[in-house]
């Protein structure tokens, strides 16, 4: 049986997708093909997000490109092939590298490099490398 062509979902501003979930600003969003976005995932677009092709995103994700908590605001970018795991937090400004993994349950503050795992909250060491991204 052949796989049917991926189709976006249609995204209104805050109304879940047919996949149950939401974006804020969806005019501010780019999202690549063959993506997969977990339910219950916010992705709050005000100041830009971009989701390359082939990203996976966990469920219950919060993607915020401006935060009210500690007054920060910047695009973010998850390269392609990149793999955020469920219940991830990524706050604004922040760059995920093309086939970088966010490890489940992760706060993710400052850059991801391409290619490596991080996790923790704050995410704080590489798993590839070993070493501490502070």
């Amino acid at each position: 049986m052949k796989k049917p062509k991926w189709q976006p979902p249609h995204i209104t501003h805050g109304t879940p997708t047919i996949y149950n979930w939401v974006v804020l600003n969806p005019h501010k969003l780019l999202l690549g093909t063959n993506t997969d976005i977990g339910a219950f995932t916010l992705i709050q677009a005000l100041n830009g997000v971009v989701i390359d092709d082939d990203v996976q995103i966990g469920s219950h994700c919060s993607i915020y490109s401006e935060s009210t908590i500690d007054n920060k605001s910047g695009a973010i970018r998850i390269g392609k092939g990149a793999k955020i795991g469920s219940h991830s937090t990524i706050m604004p400004g922040v760059t995920v590298g093309e086939g970088a993994v966010v490890g489940a349950h992760s706060f993710v503050n400052c850059d991801v490099p391409a290619g490596v795992t991080a996790f923790g909250t704050p995410i704080k060491r590489y798993w590839k490398e070993g070493v501490d991204i502070r």
